[in-house]
């Protein structure tokens, strides 16, 4: 499926919850890797911009981020995409956007 560029260049971005490993089996626990075969992590961020302000769950590889992330702290986010998906969980159909991005660096 095709994923979307988004345009944080106007936009306040900041933590809203720290990196957590993204789990891709939670029956046995296998991590969820990139395309490069990194590890992800999950990073909540909140985006506001033009008065409109959207929580969003970001998959980011391990090294795409510095430690210490915190909620609170401002960010930039660097190659952010937005991709639809749709999967059959548990024999019922269900649908939505997945976000990723390439980093996320303190703000300056």
């Amino acid at each position: 499926m095709p994923s979307f560029k988004i345009d944080t260049s106007t936009a306040m971005v900041f933590v809203a919850t720290a990196p957590e490993p993204k789990v891709k089996n939670f029956a046995t626990g296998e991590r969820a890797v990139n395309q490069e075969g990194r590890p992800l992590s999950t990073v909540g961020l909140l985006v506001s911009d033009e008065g409109e302000g959207n929580l969003l769950k970001v998959a980011i590889p391990e090294n795409g981020y510095p430690e210490g992330l915190v909620p609170g702290m401002p960010v930039k986010v660097v190659g952010l995409k937005a991709r639809d998906w749709e999967n059959v969980i548990k024999g019922e159909k269900r649908s939505g956007i997945s976000f990723s991005a390439v980093a996320i660096t303190p703000a300056a």
